[in-house]
């Protein structure tokens, strides 16, 4: 094991695979938590019989799984049990307007000539490129450190961006191939976690397309904290060592390097730091002023992703016409997109998105009962009371016992909810942001924030504020990308 020691400040997803990596690679790796239990925004907790998921629910880009576990010589296989939903998620669009999106190729190309003749062989030319996009986005853009623009600079690298449609709106580009609304509608679903408008978010991400009809949806049995689980168990077998409620309150330095990690228990020694935390926190609060990259004024003008509030509830009975995955699309998604992105401010009338993973899985409710994860994506640096939680609350439930003809809230046992001030008092998050900075043009690769600090000589970020960007998937990759960052600059390990 090498006496340099390494420090990652955080246990979410991408400072357990920087954790990992680096002790893969020959690092003595030192995870400092702030919470109780691993696994950052993708926590869990129990309540009378019922496990919940915290954070992420959907489980897509299962190659990116297969690779990072193929890493250290394993499988997802080896962890949890991965089965794949069919159909993959319901489009509610109104009363007695339900739209099932199955698993299997043909049953998908016939519900699209359902909808609009000719669309199927549309859809074939649109995922033929999206599949593309896919490789060089997935497979080699998001695997660069984005330190300089020369990682760029190689002419089939040119020709292949300028063929990912980077110019061109999703919005547009979709409207190329299909005509009927509700097509569209779901084709641009996965646009509203991305940060922007689809009028506004680069066509490149109909790669997001391919994963989601191409790839499919999946689910680890037991929930998605089982993922957190494995990677843990990965970790430890690697060497890591994981420290719970260790709050870090400063980052000192000294002769330009990072030399102390202190939290409010302990003082730790490093040779590298990596925060996996906030970015801005780790800037904002646990740096002096003269060793930050970046001003307030910068992260004030970065564009974020949508926050959200999340209602988790058990009921006591099982529930009809419910899938595993259910998006409700019953009102208009452009002035729910504009509130979150254009005029930031609580939605009039917000889509939702309601996961019932015991339709599923029968390990995380009691017997007949349903667990219940319901997200209403909103702006982020939005001021939340319990007030707004519960206009919110009876909102929803008013429009999802009516559209699914049945009575849910006389039958709930267990009901908390989560919004801005607890993902601040959680995870320190700037603005109360759920998903980390919006995937608009302007901040993509070299133009995030940097993942390597440009006053602190062995300082690095990973997660969701740098390279590549939001999701599980992609965080996956940044840990990767940071321990590999860290192993060339580190001569001796070379």
């Amino acid at each position: 094991m090498s006496e340099k020691k390494v420090v990652v400040i955080g246990s979410g997803f991408a400072g357990l695979s920087a954790a990992t990596n680096l002790a893969a690679k020959g690092f003595t790796v030192e995870v400092l938590e702030k919470n109780a239990t691993p696994g950052g925004r993708a926590r869990s907790f129990s309540e009378n019989g019922f496990t919940f998921d915290m954070g992420p629910s959907w489980y897509w880009m299962p190659d990116v799984f297969e690779q990072y576990f193929r890493r250290f010589s394993k499988a997802p296989a080896d962890y949890y049990d991965l089965v794949r939903l069919d159909p993959s998620y319901t489009v509610i669009f109104g009363p007695e307007d339900f739209m099932q999106v199955p698993a299997q190729m043909h049953r998908i190309n016939a519900l699209f000539e359902s909808l609009e003749k000719g669309s199927s062989e549309a859809l074939h030319r649109f995922l033929a490129q999206a599949a593309y996009k896919y490789q060089v986005g997935i497979k080699q853009l998001v695997h660069k450190p984005s330190r300089s623009v020369t990682e760029f600079l190689s002419l089939k690298l040119l020709v292949d961006v300028l063929r990912l449609d980077v110019f061109q709106s999703i919005h547009g580009h979709l409207r190329k191939y299909f005509r009927h609304e509700k097509l569209l509608k779901l084709l641009e679903f996965p646009i509203l976690f991305l940060g922007a408008l689809p009028q506004n978010t680069p066509a490149l991400y109909s790669l997001m397309n391919y994963a989601d009809i191409s790839l499919g949806t999946w689910y680890p049995m037991g929930g998605m904290y089982k993922i957190v689980e494995g990677m843990v168990a990965l970790a430890k077998e690697q060497g890591v060592q994981f420290r719970f409620n260790q709050n870090v309150k400063q980052i000192n330095v000294i002769n330009g390097r990072a030399s102390q990690v202190i939290t409010d228990k302990d003082v730790w020694e490093a040779d590298i730091v990596v925060a996996g935390a906030d970015y801005h926190h780790v800037e904002q609060q646990l740096l002096a002023p003269e060793y930050r990259s970046y001003t307030e004024s910068y992260w004030d003008k970065r564009v974020l992703a949508p926050s959200s509030l999340i209602f988790y509830l058990g009921v006591s009975k099982r529930l009809q016409r419910l899938t595993h995955h259910n998006l409700f699309f019953d009102e208009d998604f452009e002035p729910h997109a504009q509130e979150i992105y254009e005029n930031p401010k609580w939605p009039e009338k917000p889509l939702f998105y309601v996961s019932a993973p015991s339709q599923t899985d029968a390990s995380v409710a009691p017997e007949g009962c349903e667990n219940l994860f319901i997200l209403i994506p909103v702006a982020p640096d939005l001021t939340d009371t319990e007030d707004l939680r519960e206009y919110y609350y009876q909102l929803v439930m008013d429009r999802l016992e009516k559209l699914t003809g049945q009575s849910i809230r006389d039958f709930v046992v267990v009901k908390r909810s989560y919004a801005h001030s607890d993902f601040i008092k959680d995870y320190n998050a700037f603005k109360g942001n759920a998903y980390g900075l919006a995937n608009t043009l302007m901040q993509t690769a070299i133009l995030k924030p940097s993942l390597k600090s440009r006053k602190v000589k062995n300082l690095y970020y990973t997660g969701q504020l740098t390279v590549p960007g939001p999701g599980v998937p992609p965080s996956l990759i940044s840990g990767q990308v940071v321990a590999e960052e860290i192993r060339k600059e580190f001569s001796s390990f070379n």
